[in-house]
């Protein structure tokens, strides 16, 4: 699963790309801006985790299947914008954002983007 945990969450050590919210990174500089790129996957959900959920949002509590769902659906997005980054020659995503938007009443638009650059370390 590219450099995130299985939680959806958090950069493992050994990742190829570095990816941050952040506009640079402490340690380094930014040698080479590549520009924007992006992740996107579109999930639907199946019958029966539609009919659960919807029973489930009438008693309340987490829709354990539809966070299992996001989750996985997070997890390929940022795959994705990983891939397109080592791709186009980066080893860093900066300024990086998730969009959510429900597709067509059918699914779920989950886009992961940033900006692609190059950063070396100081001294």
């Amino acid at each position: 699963m590219g450099n995130i945990d299985e939680y959806g969450g958090g950069q493992r050590p050994d990742a190829e790309v570095l990816v941050v919210t952040t506009n640079d990174v402490p340690g380094h500089r930014v040698e080479h801006v590549i520009g924007e790129v992006f992740g996107l996957t579109v999930r639907s959900r199946h019958i029966g985790s539609q009919i659960g959920a919807g029973l489930k949002s009438l008693v309340g509590g987490e829709l354990r299947g539809l966070t299992k769902t996001l989750v996985e659906s997070r997890n390929q997005a940022m795959d994705r914008l990983i891939e397109q980054t080592k791709a186009r020659g980066g080893n860093a995503v900066l300024m990086f954002r998730f969009d959510v938007t429900e597709a067509a009443d059918v699914g779920t638009e989950v886009c992961a983007y940033g900006t692609a650059a190059r950063i070396v370390p100081l001294g």
